[in-house]
């Protein structure tokens, strides 16, 4: 007699037949199998909060071949998710199959391979009741806060509303990030560039920082040409550089907040899209035989711990050495520490298997599941590789007694960054910042040193409001304020979407004039429903009920207790107020009544409409708004610190097919143009006129003699007035290397040089 094998997905039930052979069977719930009523509250409020659950309608013919199997079946393990709503799941099917608690056989997967599935049927456990009932509690409150809250929005708005516990908060917080905007009140701010020169001719650019004492904001042209008037034109010192060395760490590996987060950034994937792609590469995806079959590619994607199997980490250690050397693998493995009040019942999400590469199953799988699992086999090996090392600077230059800055760094030994880099948050940076250059190469620059101008660039600009929220950050605020759990991020997200509360604009999350009055209602009637603080301290009751360090009944009165007050009030209030939608209006004007149309919800989607309906029934399709321009600066020439040779006017820099030259301000009365360059101080070894410095396309720099074309001489590398001591030519240093080589490749001659 077979045994049973009871899992919640069709997919995941085929991956783990394949792995337990012909004496298990193995059939899928397809979710719950029994839950709260549609048609009534369900929940006995004054009878310790007893709720009254029911075979889900649909379910019968199912639930009917389960108890069939099941009584057939010599043992029966119930195998669904590995969290809490899969724990309450394998409850509601052992009160359908008439098992008792106490002889449940509880498996559960952090990895759907066939080593994880075979150990965990040979360990059984009983359900877990703590997960069980803090499941219970948070669909009973959510219950509650639906059911009573409600009636009372088809009361005072509008029939069809309807109020979540966690949705409700979420939708506050996009409110009121729109009231921000709305608010915002743009201001104008200035910044200046200017390029200094070595006497080597090596040009490079830094930023107005302040005065030698505090950084400086410009706020007005007036302030920006004070600077301007005073530095333009003038030789420049270093006042100090700074260099050192310092290590950069790898993120850890990807939670299921932080994988959302980083899918929504580089890969562009909504909430929802991520968690779907993810649970399919849990469940399993035939990746060709040549790679195993059907496999479970990644571990259990719902979780907010970032503890690594000493297994898997040893398997990283041996891959890591194997594919890129152990320099790039560090002494001992890494471990991350998890935020206060994180779960720990789940590893991090990585690749179930660190030797399935994600070049090997590319043409196995769709797109999505590829660019997913690349991102989670990527982001897993870097977090388990050594520190990249980088060479930062930090140089300070001056000119009557103000200060301008660069500063970067360049990778001296990649370590992670070989494989991974995280994206970087945008919204830490203010504006007017100096920020941080990727592979800056400072010229070789000491303090107290003369640079010489060559030209200026100050350029306006306008403080923005905050980015709306998009499916990534919303994800990370609601994470950092402990509102909701990781699992369900995606699901309020879309939610609030379905109920009208928020739209998408693009990636943006706006608020509609439904979310915004009802948040307004919510505000004024229930504040501790929409507080941050009351709903995340929620939160850590379901938790402590998980942890057994609470109970549910304890959990739903205290919550009760302050809700009923909060609901008794919010009906008397409602008494003395009304409130009207406001209506949402396009610039569209009725071609019949000449009316401008507002935007109405059908069951095709949005559409224009009169607001004279029914004297007018005129409705037009709407097309979507044209992205708004982002030119926010409005930019000032570079000026050339030397005139125009036919009538003296400002030579300013232009850009054209070959690079940067200088032209006439006065173009195109005037018409004088000259190629931009600088004189290095070296003849020419070919005609001993001098070699320039010039700056061709895509800004690269290149050095030729003076009368090119006349005299053919260019080269990538710089010349030197330094002569070989073989063969007597002119050295070059190498471009990119601290070398001098001979001019004359027959010599070969080439020595080190010092950076420093």
């Amino acid at each position: 007699m077979a045994n049973l094998v009871i899992v919640e997905s069709p997919s995941k039930a085929a991956t783990i037949k394949g792995y337990l052979g012909s004496n298990y069977k193995v059939i899928a719930s397809k979710g719950h199998v029994r839950d709260l009523p549609k048609s009534s509250i369900g929940v006995d409020i004054e009878n310790n909060f007893d709720p009254h659950y029911i075979n889900i309608r649909g379910k019968g013919d199912l639930i009917k071949e389960i108890k069939k199997e099941a009584k057939a079946a010599n043992k029966v393990f119930l195998a669904t998710d590995p969290d809490r709503e899969g724990e309450a799941i394998s409850w509601h099917l052992a009160n359908v199959l008439g098992i008792p608690v106490e002889k449940t056989m509880r498996v559960s997967f952090n990895e759907i391979t066939k080593t994880a599935v075979k150990a965990s049927i040979k360990d059984p456990k009983q359900i877990d009741m703590n997960l069980v009932n803090a499941q219970q509690a948070r669909r009973i409150l959510d219950r509650i806060v639906g059911y009573k809250l409600s009636p009372f929005l088809w009361k005072n708005v509008r029939s069809g509303l309807s109020a979540g516990r966690v949705q409700s908060v979420a939708t506050r917080i996009i409110v009121e990030r729109e009231e921000e905007i709305r608010n915002f009140v743009s201001e104008e701010y200035w910044t200046i560039a200017v390029v200094l020169s070595t006497p080597l001719g090596e040009e490079f650019e830094v930023r107005f920082y302040g005065d030698g004492k505090d950084k400086i904001k410009l706020n007005c042209e007036a302030d920006a040409m004070k600077v301007v008037n005073a530095v333009n034109r003038r030789d420049f010192s270093v006042k100090s550089v700074k260099k050192s060395k310092k290590k950069k760490l790898p993120a850890p590996p990807f939670t299921t907040s932080t994988m959302q987060q980083e899918a929504s950034k580089k890969l562009g994937f909504q909430s929802q899209r991520t968690m779907r792609i993810a649970q399919e590469l849990y469940e399993g995806i035939n990746i060709g035989q040549e790679n195993g079959g059907v496999q479970g590619l990644i571990t259990y994607m719902r979780t907010d711990s970032m503890r690594v199997s000493a297994e898997a980490q040893s398997y990283a250690k041996e891959y890591i050495e194997e594919k890129y050397g152990k320099e790039y693998s560090p002494d001992s493995p890494r471990s991350y520490k998890a935020k206060s009040g994180s779960q720990d019942a789940h590893e991090a999400i990585r690749p179930a298997k660190i030797d399935i590469e994600p070049s090997m199953i590319r043409k196995h799988v769709t797109a999505d599941q590829y660019k997913l699992y690349k991102l989670i086999w990527e982001r897993f090996i870097a977090s388990q590789m050594e520190s990249a090392v980088l060479s930062t600077v930090s140089a300070d230059f001056e000119c009557e007694g103000y200060v301008f800055r660069t500063s970067g760094y360049t990778v001296d030994f990649q370590g992670y960054m070989a494989i991974y880099e995280e994206s970087e948050d945008d919204t830490k940076f203010n504006a007017d910042e100096v920020r941080e250059q990727k592979n800056l190469r400072l010229p070789n620059v000491k303090d107290g040193q003369k640079v010489s101008f060559v030209g200026i660039e100050p350029t306006k600009h306008f403080t923005e409001p905050p980015a709306r929220y998009n499916d990534g950050s919303l994800t990370k605020f609601l994470e950092e304020m402990g509102i909701g759990r990781p699992s369900t991020f995606a699901t309020i997200i879309t939610t609030i979407i379905a109920r009208n509360y928020v739209k998408r604009e693009g990636k943006s999350l706006v608020p509609t004039p439904t979310g915004e009055l009802t948040n307004k209602i919510m505000l004024e009637s229930f504040p501790d429903i929409v507080n941050y603080n009351f709903t995340a301290e929620m939160e850590a009751d379901l938790d402590a009920i998980e942890d057994g360090k609470s109970e549910m009944d304890r959990v739903l009165s205290k919550f009760w207790k302050s809700f009923e007050n909060e609901l008794s009030a919010a009906n008397a209030k409602m008494e003395t107020e009304e409130y009207d939608i406001p209506v949402e209006e396009t610039d569209i004007i009725c071609d019949k009544c000449g009316s401008k149309m507002i935007i109405k919800n059908g069951r095709f989607g949005k559409f224009a409409a009169c607001p004279d309906y029914p004297e007018c029934k005129n409705t037009k399709p709407l097309t979507a708004p044209k992205p708004e321009s982002e030119e926010t600066t409005e930019k000032k020439p570079i000026i050339a610190d030397f005139k125009c040779e036919k009538c003296g006017a400002d030579m300013v820099q232009r850009s054209g097919r070959y690079g940067s030259f200088f032209a006439c301000i006065r173009y195109p009365e005037c018409n004088f143009t000259k190629q931009k360059t600088r004189d290095i101080g070296v003849s020419c070894p070919k005609c001993s006129s001098k070699i320039v410095m010039k700056t061709g396309k895509n800004k690269t720099i290149f050095y030729s003699c003076e009368k090119y074309p006349t005299c053919d001489f260019s080269s990538w590398d710089m010349p030197t007035s330094e002569k070989c001591p073989e063969c007597g030519e002119i050295l070059f240093r190498k471009k990119g290397q601290p070398l001098l080589v001979c001019h004359n490749k027959d010599c070969g001659f080439k020595k080190p040089y010092e950076t420093e």
